[in-house]
């Protein structure tokens, strides 16, 4: 199938290069993408990652990289199923790759030094998005991080990325974190409480892959990092705190309203 890719057209006149990969396949379930997945390259050159992507048998690609320059290329035509989410969920959907537009974003990661975000790129991460966004129905609570969809094993694009940003842009869902503080309930891993149970059926019902049992266990606290990495990036460490608790209830609230 790598001859359908091989001198597509891009899907956005904001792509400055086509670089196209092999490593695709069909869409399944509705075949049409209503989803964005953003994550950072975590490799300390920008070239090899890029090389990586486009390379026959590696098994990863995604449709778009952009640079640190804020350069766009397009590897994978957002009609293909492109391999970038790997093992995820969100929402009950296990197929990440079916339903998403992965976007890949120049930087190290945390094994690397986990520079800032260039403010030229997170220029074209966003008018990239709203491109993609004139194309695709994407509701804004599924435009997520590697994290929110495979929390055990992610972190990208971290808790540098700028979220807010992409929000006052209209893009996907943001609320204002409420203050870490000293004193409140703390919950940690092996604990069990009704607390507990309310923050895993929020956290469940806005998208991410948590049992609702009350008992605080490795799954939960993974969740509850991602969480915290996304919406809550002062302070990523598992604990459902009282900032935690607050946040996630108003992201709730958020939910609910757009999508009423």
């Amino acid at each position: 199938m790598a001859s359908r890719v091989s001198t597509f057209r891009p899907d956005s006149s904001l792509v400055a290069e086509v670089r196209p990969s092999p490593n695709h396949g069909e869409r399944k379930l509705s075949g049409k993408p209503d989803m964005i997945v953003l994550h950072y390259t975590g490799m300390s050159d920008t070239d090899a990652a890029l090389a990586k992507l486009c390379a026959a048998g590696t098994d990863v690609s995604a449709h778009y990289v952009v640079m640190e320059n804020g350069h766009i290329v397009q590897c994978v035509p957002e009609e293909r199923r492109a391999w970038h989410a790997g093992a995820a969920s969100w929402e009950g959907e296990t197929d990440v790759n079916s339903c998403s537009i992965g976007i890949e974003i120049a930087n190290p990661g945390h094994s690397h030094g986990y520079p800032n975000f260039p403010k030229r790129q997170i220029a074209a991460v966003i008018m990239l998005c709203r491109s993609i966004l004139t194309r695709h129905r994407i509701p804004p609570w599924r435009v997520l991080g590697h994290s929110d969809v495979a929390p055990n094993r992610k972190k990208d694009p971290g808790e540098k990325f700028p979220w807010d940003a992409l929000y006052k842009a209209g893009i996907g869902l943001w609320v204002k974190a409420a203050p870490v503080v000293v004193g409140g309930p703390l919950f940690v891993l092996g604990e069990k409480d009704q607390t507990i149970r309310e923050v895993q059926e929020r956290l469940s019902k806005y998208g991410y892959d948590v049992p609702i049992s009350g008992d605080y266990d490795g799954q939960t606290r993974d969740v509850v990092a991602a969480f915290q990495r996304h919406f809550r990036p002062a302070r990523v460490d598992g604990v459902v705190d009282t900032s935690t608790i607050v946040t996630i209830g108003a992201l709730s609230a958020a939910r609910a309203a757009v999508s009423d």
